[in-house]
Parts: structure tokens; sequence; C-alpha cells
């Protein structure tokens, strides 16, 4: 057969590329995009930002406000004259430090278990662990608006995947009575959902995977440092014990790190360390990101203050907003959905509020349902009252000429 030349690869799916890019040409063509910003300095809830100067910042996942912690910067420093700025590999083979060990026996003694495993970020860890423990004859049960870390773990590990509506108990109940007795099922939810800010009701999905027989799996990317008295987690909001098979949760949220962790019994937790592929096959967290770690969950436990802060601005904030006619679903955490309607006004509303100091950023489609794009503001316990009381009179200035209350 003849050769022909191939002269563009990527025309197969050129049109898909097409349609991104020629939302993001559009976008910056109107004053509409707001990614991808360079932040030059923190200093608490304020961040320089190339370009607009000093903002009140309302799109951090440092919920506790302790990025730059004294303490938790010294103990990075300090594992860096240890250690250096790396390790020599993967933890299975020579990459495991004593810091490692450290931090994962702090993870397991904070959130109540046997046993903790590190990994590299927060998207292996649930990519990895929901892929290793399900495979074709199982079946892996999620909410419908779990994070993206999960599906994707659901979907690798070639299990029947089967999805329930959010935070709809009935909807589970018959995912788990159709599975069967016999069958390895597990179950996996956020504790808090990500665009949404509403908490799984940890109760009923407990006692319905001990009916049926299921494993739980819990998120904790978002609740870690926020519920809880002591900011313990989701089991200490609704006052459970051993409730929680696997305790998943991440370190560059609360946590100002990297990497993602796993907590359970001492079996589960050793299996991972010789099956999970990205923990056996990823290098290992650098030593100070290890150490900055492991002093955060010293920091919470210390300081106790931070958590009654957070607690405080999250109420005054919701309060404020419902106060001014606008649609927060059914949020109660550190992650406040300002519901706008259509792109457009999402897109108008964090263009005024970027204008007038506030780094906030708008959520689309496809990463919300089409008619509910919003504005995603995350209160921490860096704000003060002056701050948020600032940023209300801003959102319900542009919330009020746009159309949105």
């Amino acid at each position: 057969m003849p050769e022909t030349a191939v002269t563009d690869p990527l025309q197969p799916i050129r049109w898909k590329m097409n349609q991104m890019l020629d939302r993001v040409k559009r976008a910056r063509q109107s004053g509409h995009y707001f990614y991808l910003q360079p932040i030059q300095e923190f200093k608490g809830a304020r961040v320089k930002v190339k370009g607009r100067g000093e903002m009140i910042m309302f799109a951090s996942y440092c919920y506790l406000d302790l990025l730059g912690h004294p303490y938790i910067d010294a103990a990075a420093q300090a594992a860096i004259r240890q250690y250096s700025s790396g390790t020599h590999g993967v933890r299975i083979l020579a990459g495991t430090l004593p810091l490692h060990n450290q931090l994962e026996h702090k993870i397991a003694a904070f959130k109540g278990a046997e046993e903790a495993i590190v990994f590299s970020s927060g998207y292996v860890t649930n990519l990895s662990v929901v892929s290793t423990l399900c495979g074709r004859n199982d079946v892996v049960v999620s909410d419908k608006l779990n994070h993206a870390s999960i599906v994707d773990g659901c979907l690798l590990s070639r299990a029947q995947f089967v999805r329930f509506r959010h935070n709809d108990m009935e909807s589970l109940e018959r995912v788990l009575f159709k599975a069967g007795g016999d069958t390895f099922k597990l179950v996996v939810a956020d504790a808090v959902f990500s665009m949404d800010g509403d908490i799984i009701n940890l109760p009923e999905v407990v006692r319905l995977c001990r009916k049926y027989g299921a494993l739980l799996m819990i998120d904790e990317a978002h609740s870690l440092g926020v519920l809880g008295e002591t900011g313990h987690g989701i089991e200490e909001h609704f006052g459970l014990q051993d409730g929680v098979d696997i305790h998943m949760g991440t370190l560059s949220k609360t946590i100002p790190s990297v990497g993602g962790y796993v907590a359970g019994k001492q079996g589960l937790i050793e299996f991972l360390k010789h099956t999970a592929r990205a923990f056996v096959f990823s290098a290992a967290l650098p030593p100070a990101q290890t150490a900055a770690a492991k002093a955060s969950f010293e920091v919470i436990e210390q300081e106790p203050e931070r958590i009654h802060c957070l607690r405080r601005n999250i109420d005054v904030f919701i309060g404020g907003l419902h106060e001014r006619g606008f649609d927060t679903l059914n949020s109660e955490t550190a992650i406040i959905p300002v519901i706008c309607g259509r792109d457009e006004q999402a897109m108008e509303m964090a263009r005024r509020c970027q204008d007038q100091g506030l780094f906030v950023l708008p959520i689309v489609p496809p990463a919300v349902p089409e008619g509910s794009s919003r504005l995603r503001v995350n209160v921490t316990a860096g704000h003060t009252l002056a701050d948020l009381d600032y940023a209300l009179g801003v959102l319900g200035t542009a919330g009020k000429e746009l159309g949105v209350i």
C-alpha cells in the first residue's frame, strides 16, 4: 500500500481542542477569564496578584489560615537542613524517611485509626485506593456529585460502577440492595462536596453500609479542620466512632503542604503499601512537605481557636448572603456557592468582584449543571469580620445590578 504523509496527528481531536480554545479566547476577549492568575505574595487572607495588586482571597482551601504559620515553616526548614530537598526514590525501596513514618503515625492518631498511608497527591490517593480495592467482579458505589478523582478511580477499577442520587439515602439503599449480599461493595462519598459545600448524611450512610455489608470510604478533603468541635472531621461532627472504614484526606487544603492520605485498619494499610500502584511506583513526598504536614496536624490540636473562628466566619457570611437574597444551596461549610444562574451572570459577577479587590472565581458547566453557574466563595479563619462585611457589600451590589437577587 502507498504511504501517506500525516501532516497533523492532532486532526482527529482538533474539533474537541478548538471547542475549549475558542471558549477560553472568548472569555479573554470579554474580560471574563480569571484562571491561572499568578499570585505573587500570600499574607493571611490577603494576596498580591500580578496586574491587580492586593486582594482579599476568597478562593483558598487554606481553611484554618495555616499557610505561613511560623511553627510549620520552621519544621519544613529543619527538614531541608537535615535531609535536603528530595528523597532517593519510591517509599517501598529507598525513599522512606523517619519523617514519613512519623507523619503517618500522626495522621492515624488524629483520625482514630490503627495506621495510615501517605500518597503524593490527593487525586492519586482516590484514584489508586479505589482501583486497588475494587476489580471486575465487584461493585463500587459513588455519590453523583463526588470529586473527579473518585469518579476516575471507579472507572479505572473496572468494577461495576453505580452512582446514587446526591445525598439521597433511598437511592443509595436501592443500589446496595440490588448489588446482592455476596458481592464486594465499596461505597465512596465526599464528606463535604467541593462545589455545593453540603455535608454527606454520614449516620445514614454508615447504617446502610452495615446493613448491606459494604465497606465505606469517605473523602475528607474539605472537612478536615472544618467539621467537628476540634476540627477532627465528619465523624466528630456527627458524634460517631468507627463508622468510616477508610478515612481519606488531602495534605494540600487545610493542611498547607501537598499529598493525600488514607487511614484505617492495620491490615488494610499494609495491603495498600504493597499493592497500590501510586504508592509503589511514585517517588516519596519531599522532606519539607512531609514535615510541614506533620506540624500542621499538631497546630490544629494546639490552636483550637482557629476552628472556632472559622465556624463564626462561615455563619456570618452565609447569614449575610441569605439576608441579601442569595441562594447558597445547602452549604453549611467553608465552601459557599453563590448561585448566579447563567454563565454570563457568573462571569460578570466575578469580574465586578475582582475589580473591587475580591479574589473569587466563577464555576460554570461542565463543572456544575447547566443553569447553576456560580461563584464559589471559600471562607477561612484568616478573614476578619471587616473582610466579610466588605465582601457582602460588593456581592450584594453586583447581585442587584445583574438581577441575580
